[in-house]
């Protein structure tokens, strides 16, 4: 099942490259793109991923510094891969037979509480913002801090109608339940989760209840399957089984149109049995067509769901 269009929401390899001092096109991490090149079309957005001991200080600069690395290796391995920042162009980029790569922001702290922040990052390419992390920022508390009960803040509220103005990817993965509700309740536009599973199969902070799921579909958006083991079952000992079993349920819960990948690649330290990196996904793919999923929905998983997302937004 490599002649699919895959489209992954979320990795942090840039970051795990920059700070390896690796290469993107070979590496020993868990994507490169000699490994992508095996598929006929992919489609990846990579995140900009900040260590919390940059926030108090250096978080923009950190946040910069990303983009220059990510930037720097596309333009190094142009012949395979380019920088793509709308439906059009991913499109076009795939025709060619070149990885398409989004930019992405993991983190609301980057803008440091400066809206013009986010219109530069935005010039810059960037299309889609985790509005937090883990912890509490000048957007909103993530899910570290749900005991809080605090929701988006009034910049926060800003963040959501500029993204919403300038046709940006709203992502509430690791947002604390208040916040998410209030995005729910201020955005215009349908939002994504873009690296969380079901809480009712693996009872994680970090996963989405069945009314946070639901909310996002009647929204017309989108959740990625994170493949982090301790996100798909309580025993944090996952295998392939464990990823299906949370597309079933997000299925069963209407959720055909708004399933898709968040990979979560580099950004986690254990993936499932069977899983080493990307070059593995199409097992997942095998296994939903030998449980009788249709050609059709198994290409919306994959990627056909992101790419009606992409083209009513970006």
């Amino acid at each position: 099942m490599r002649n699919l269009v895959v489209f992954d929401a979320h990795c942090d390899t840039i970051t795990a490259i920059m700070e390896k001092r690796q290469s993107l096109y070979r590496n020993n991490c868990h994507i490169d793109i000699e490994r992508l090149k095996q598929y006929k079309a992919y489609i990846q957005m990579f995140a900009v991923w900040i260590d919390p001991k940059y926030y108090s200080h250096n978080a923009l600069k950190r946040t910069l510094q990303i983009i220059d690395e990510f930037l720097n290796q596309v333009e190094k391995n142009n012949k395979y891969i380019s920088f793509v920042t709308n439906y059009q162009q991913a499109i076009e980029t795939i025709n060619k037979g070149k990885i398409a790569a989004f930019l992405s922001i993991e983190g609301g702290e980057a803008l440091q509480g400066d809206l013009s922040v986010l219109r530069m990052f935005y010039r810059l390419g960037v299309r889609s913002i985790c509005l937090t992390w883990n912890g509490r920022n000048e957007i909103a508390d993530g899910v570290e801090e749900e005991c809080t009960q605090g929701g988006l803040t009034k910049f926060g509220i800003e963040v959501v109608k500029e993204m919403n103005r300038l046709g940006m990817l709203i992502d509430v993965s690791h947002l604390a339940p208040r916040g998410f509700w209030d995005v729910i309740a201020t955005s215009e536009k349908p939002i994504i989760a873009s690296h969380s599973n079901s809480r009712v199969l693996c009872n994680n902070r970090r996963n989405l209840t069945d009314e946070q799921f639901e909310a996002i579909v009647r929204g017309r958006g989108l959740v990625g399957i994170n493949l982090y083991t301790n996100f798909l079952n309580n025993n944090a000992d996952a295998n392939i089984n464990d990823i299906v079993k949370h597309i079933e349920h997000f299925m069963a819960l209407g959720g055909e149109n708004s399933i898709g990948l968040g990979t979560d690649f580099d950004g986690i330290d254990k993936t499932p049995v069977g899983i080493n990196g990307v070059e593995d996904l199409e097992k997942v793919f095998n296994l939903l067509l030998r449980l009788n999923y249709s050609q059709e929905q198994v290409e919306k998983i994959a990627g056909k769901n992101y790419l009606r997302l992409i083209s009513e937004i970006l």
